[in-house]
């Protein structure tokens, strides 16, 4: 039933939503849901049945996200910038007594330029470092989760769920040193963003709200365009590993920052 709702391209995503569980009646709220890891979130979750609200940054609708809610009914799409606090606190106002019962922070900087210029990182190389980038990074991948989750606490309290997810990056580990002195902005922000999380689990410690991180592994996302990575492996397949992960985590893994499979991720 649920392969024959997929695109062939999906036939991984459809076998990860069989192995998790039978279609509900959850609602998901995604960022970044027009590309890469947050549009396959979508598309697997859409695809389980989940009502998704798919967000967005773009001036018009995604046609990535305007073909995925021809596909399916219950992805809803709505524009909300994780820096644009207005944007924020408005959608979170139009869904003002939806029930959320996963709030899933994937929106995310990593750099300004194409992976293959090799001059597109300066700004986050030391001797070049643009401390104008830094606060873009810093508002991108740790106020807005922050203040996202801020806006739609009362959602999440009335899900059945209570999961508040962020996808981080093993470039914010701390406890081990960096393979390269690259990406500062990057680095230093996913480390924060972690340290943001850890402390919303113990807010929420006596709610029954999950909050967890992801270290989602090499993802060939359409970002990286022609170019291979040794040891990246497709969305769908990355993607169909958390949402497993996801399903089995309790209030108990709150604070946890995890592998795609669920083993921890040392940070």
């Amino acid at each position: 039933m649920h392969s024959a709702k997929c695109r062939l391209a999906s036939l991984l995503a459809c076998i990860f939503a069989i192995a998790a569980g039978p279609a509900g009646a959850e609602t998901v709220l995604i960022t970044g849901s027009n590309q890469g890891i947050g549009l396959e979130f979508a598309r697997q979750y859409a695809a389980r049945g989940w009502q998704v609200i798919a967000t967005h940054r773009r001036e018009n609708t995604p046609e990535t996200l305007a073909r995925l809610a021809r596909e399916y009914p219950k992805v809803r799409v709505e524009r909300m910038d994780v820096t644009d606090h207005g944007q924020i606190e408005a959608l979170a106002a139009k869904l003002d007594g939806e029930p959320i019962d996963l709030l899933l922070h994937n929106a995310a900087l990593i750099r300004f330029a194409p992976i293959n210029d090799p001059e597109g990182n300066a700004g986050q190389m030391f001797g070049t470092l643009d401390y104008e980038h830094f606060d873009r990074f810093m508002r991108t991948n740790v106020a807005g989760p922050l203040k996202i989750t801020e806006a739609f606490i009362e959602h999440i309290r009335a899900g059945r769920l209570k999961k508040v997810i962020a996808i981080s990056s093993a470039a914010g580990m701390v406890s081990l040193p960096p393979r390269s002195a690259d990406h500062y902005w990057y680095r230093i922000s996913k480390a924060a963003l972690n340290s943001a999380m850890r402390l919303l689990a113990v807010e929420f410690a006596d709610e029954g709200i999950t909050v967890a991180m992801f270290h989602p592994g090499g993802v060939q996302v359409e970002s990286f365009g022609n170019l291979k990575l040794a040891g990246m492996v497709p969305p769908e397949e990355a993607v169909g590993k958390m949402v497993a992960t996801i399903d089995r985590l309790t209030p108990e893994d709150s604070g946890r920052f995890l592998q795609n499979d669920g083993r921890d991720q040392p940070w």
